[in-house]
C-alpha cells in the first residue's frame, strides 16, 4: 500500500498515471497548494523541499520518496515494469526521463508563470520560455518520428513523465503546429485507460477521489 501526497499538476499526475498503470493500491491525499499545505511541518517531514508529489511506501517501513522522477524510477524498479532491465534500454529511458525533468518541465513551467500568472506581462520573458519550450518539443518530435515511444518500442516512465506536460501545451501558449509525430504520440498515450484515470486525479475540490476515479472509468467503458 502506498500513500500519495499530490495536487492536480503535471508533476502530480505523473504518479497517479504510474500507479494506475501498475495497478498498485494507494491512498490519495490531495494537498491544496493555494493554502500552502505543502509547507505544513508534517508534510515537510516527508518532503523537505515542500513540493508535490511525495510517495510513501507503507510496505517498506513508511519509506518516503520525493521528486516525481525519483518516484517513477522507484516504482518501475520495484515492480520490474515500465523500465527496461537491459543496461542500454534502461539508459535510453532514463535519458528521456531526465530530458523531461531537466528541460521540458522547468522551461514550460517558466512559460506558464510569465504567460499566465506574472502580474506584469514581460514580452521578453514570455517569448524566451515559450521559444525554448517549443525547441524542446521539436526535439521530442524528431525522436518520435523514429520510434513510437520515447524509450523506443515500448511505453515507459519517460512517456508517463512527459505526457501531462505536453497535454498542457495550450495553457503555456505553445502550439503543436507542425509537430505531427508529437501530436500522434500525445493521442496514442492518451488512449491508454490508466492515463485517462490518472489524469482525473487528484480530484477537484468539489469531488472526492472515488467520484473522480469512477467518472474517469465510466468514460472508458
Amino acid at each position: 500500500m502506498y500513500d500519495l501526497y499530490t495536487a492536480p499538476t503535471p508533476n502530480g499526475r505523473k504518479i497517479t498515471i504510474a500507479l494506475e498503470e501498475l495497478g498498485l493500491p494507494y491512498v490519495l491525499h490531495a494537498l491544496n497548494l493555494t493554502k500552502h499545505e505543502q509547507k505544513d511541518p508534517a508534510y515537510l517531514a516527508l518532503n523537505p523541499n515542500g513540493r508535490i508529489p511525495t510517495l510513501v511506501d507503507r510496505s517498506a517501513g513508511d519509506f518516503a520518496i520525493f521528486e516525481s522522477g525519483a518516484i517513477l524510477v522507484y516504482l518501475a524498479e520495484k515492480t520490474g515494469r515500465l523500465l527496461p532491465a537491459d543496461p542500454r534500454g534502461r539508459s535510453v529511458v532514463l535519458q528521456w526521463l531526465c530530458f523531461q525533468m531537466a528541460g521540458v518541465g522547468p522551461m514550460q513551467g517558466q512559460a506558464n508563470v510569465f504567460y499566465r500568472y506574472a502580474p506584469e506581462k514581460i514580452p521578453y520573458a514570455i517569448e524566451r520560455y515559450q521559444r525554448e519550450t517549443r525547441r524542446l518539443y521539436e526535439v521530442l518530435d524528431q525522436r518520435l518520428k523514429q520510434v513510437p515511444y520515447l524509450g523506443g518500442g515500448d511505453y515507459s516512465i519517460a512517456d508517463i513523465a512527459t505526457y501531462p506536460w505536453i497535454l498542457a501545451h495550450d495553457w503555456s501558449g505553445i502550439p503543436l503546429t507542425g509537430l505531427d509525430a508529437l501530436a500522434a504520440w500525445l493521442e496514442r498515450v492518451g488512449q491508454r485507460p490508466a492515463v485517462g484515470i490518472g489524469m482525473k486525479l487528484p480530484p477537484t475540490p468539489e469531488k472526492s477521489a472515488e467520484a473522480s476515479a469512477a467518472e474517469a472509468r465510466q468514460l472508458l467503458v
